[in-house]
């Protein structure tokens, strides 16, 4: 296979960088779960409130018109929880997702590069009958993980080799850490809707089984692995607290498996470092998030 030059590598670099601020990557398995249903939960058909939490998974920036403010969180018309609320139908409806959102980012206001977003958590109230939250990518911090694989072997693996050295698993460890914040966040929730049902929502299949689509992905095959696997352990985290805390669990990695972001085009629901499809890098495109809106629906 012919060496990638280094002016096309630093290009994808480039363009990476780019997209540090939005959201991350994510992968497998969790299992859907439907959420239990509180006396006085219901959603949909013109009764109910409905509230949507999260980062740039949910936002779903450039895939539809904006909606809502601030304009810096991306936040499409057409993204999953615009999708759910219309199949629902609930009499209420807040979409308060935020491109680049962290766990901290539900209970304390986010800076944009346009407007600041209030506290997310601001939104859910006694009144909300359900409640979806796809959060902590950013807490983990995959997504600057990018860069900092790109090779030009696709043998390599710096990103294991480094996070990994000592016998330690560094991403392993900030996955386990993120635990007790979704735990928080889920707490805060039932606390403030207490007759809400609430669904976590797990992150869609970013990376293929295998070993990649090096050099389209510039990521080697032992890098690609470990991420597979760290993204696996971070859904199952998000499951395992959906399942403490009495919510429900939306395996989306499940509905857009085949779809990854080495995918053709058009066949792709998670677009790769050059989008080919209305969306940012790395991040669902319009299939994507109706695959997402379907999880979602799929558990309640």
């Amino acid at each position: 296979m012919a060496k990638k030059s280094g002016g096309g590598l630093l290009l994808l670099l480039v363009i990476v960088a780019g997209v540090l601020g939005y959201g991350y990557f994510r992968s497998q398995q969790g299992s859907s779960a439907e959420p239990p249903a509180p006396p006085g939960s219901e959603a949909g058909g013109g009764v109910g409130r409905y509230v949507a939490l999260g980062d740039s998974y949910t936002s779903a920036p450039r895939t539809g018109a904006q909606a809502g403010t601030p304009a810096g969180c991306q936040r499409s018309d057409n993204n999953y929880p615009h999708l759910v609320a219309a199949a629902l139908n609930p009499a209420e409806f807040a979409d308060v997702s935020c491109g680049g959102a962290t766990t901290a980012h539900l209970s304390s206001a986010q800076q944009t590069k346009d407007g600041t977003n209030p506290p997310q958590l601001d939104a859910v109230n006694e009144a909300t009958t359900l409640v979806t939250v796809g959060i902590g990518g950013n807490d983990v911090g995959f997504v600057a993980l990018a860069g900092q694989c790109a090779t030009g072997d696709p043998a390599a693996g710096p990103c294991k080799a480094r996070l990994t050295a000592g016998g330690k698993d560094e991403l392993a460890a900030k996955v386990n850490a993120t635990a007790a914040k979704i735990s928080s966040v889920l707490t805060k929730i039932h606390d403030k809707a207490p007759n809400a049902r609430v669904v976590v929502v797990g992150y869609p299949t970013i990376l293929p089984d295998g070993n990649g689509c090096w050099p389209s992905l510039p990521i080697g095959a032992p890098d690609v692995a470990y991420l597979r696997g760290s993204l696996t352990k971070m859904n199952a985290m998000l499951a395992e607290q959906a399942k403490k805390h009495q919510a429900g669990f939306a395996d989306t990695a499940a509905m857009t498996k085949g779809h990854d972001l080495c995918a053709a085009s058009g066949t792709r629901w998670v677009e790769g470092l050059i989008p080919s499809a209305a969306a940012i890098a790395l991040h669902p495109n319009a299939a994507g998030a109706r695959a997402m809106a379907d999880a979602v629906r799929k558990v309640l």
